[in-house]
């Protein structure tokens, strides 16, 4: 059975980025930003035409009553509800260990205010972004791949029982996924990412040979 790790679809920060929520200066603090972006933050118009489009390959994908889980940001929940809209109660399901980097009071700063307000990480921002810290939240080597690490250990028991998985969520949660199940260090698959990130509505799939995950295809939306 699959493993299917979807990047949410198109939000209005992904399409209005740097006029709209990266404005300089910040006309917010660190955690009124973090709470924007975990409950205020929706589909585009372009993302509900990529969530329709899921909508129309999942369930071949899938077959009958796979196990769902979103993170708790409302962009991925509004994603797999139109993407899945007929699953049975109690699914899908919200889980953290799927959010989104929690990037604490550095919340949608531009570069710039980033470093002239910590100066003390700069570099490790510039030179080595995984084991960067931001104040107040987490780095993606150790937060976002330790919850990572316990998702793909809840995943690969319900694998075991055939049932197929779907997972919602963002691109730095996508990014530590990657690394453990392809076995494939941080700093690979960030320079992966520098080419180009897994665009939004993306499907990842992989399958659970011999006890190690396999990844088998990538399907990305036309849209």
């Amino acid at each position: 059975m699959p493993l299917l790790v979807i990047r949410h679809a198109e939000s209005v920060e992904n399409a209005d980025k740097y006029r709209g929520f990266y404005q300089d200066p910040r006309p917010y603090s660190g955690a009124a930003a973090h709470a924007i972006s975990r409950s205020v933050v929706g589909l585009t118009p372009r993302g509900f035409q990529q969530a329709q489009w899921l909508a129309g390959i999942l369930p071949e994908l899938v077959g009958s009553e796979p196990h769902v889980y979103t993170s708790t940001y409302r962009r991925a929940i509004d994603t797999a509800a139109i993407a899945l809209p007929d699953l049975p109660d109690g699914w899908p399901r919200q889980t953290v260990l799927l959010d989104e980097q929690h990037y604490g009071d550095a919340t949608y700063m531009t570069k710039r205010e980033l470093y002239d307000s910590f100066p003390e990480s700069a570099e490790d921002r510039r030179l080595r972004k995984h084991i960067w810290t931001a104040p107040g939240g987490e780095s993606l080597a150790e937060g976002v791949t330790n919850r990572a690490a316990e998702f793909a250990a809840l995943t690969w028991v319900e694998l075991q029982e055939s049932r197929a998985v779907v997972s919602f969520t963002h691109q730095t949660a996508a990014v530590a996924l990657r690394s453990l199940l392809e076995a494939r260090t941080l700093p690979e698959i960030l320079a992966e990412e520098r080419k180009g990130k897994i665009p939004n509505a993306t499907i990842l799939h992989y399958e659970l040979h011999y006890g190690r995950f396999t990844r088998t295809g990538t399907t990305t939306p036309p849209i």
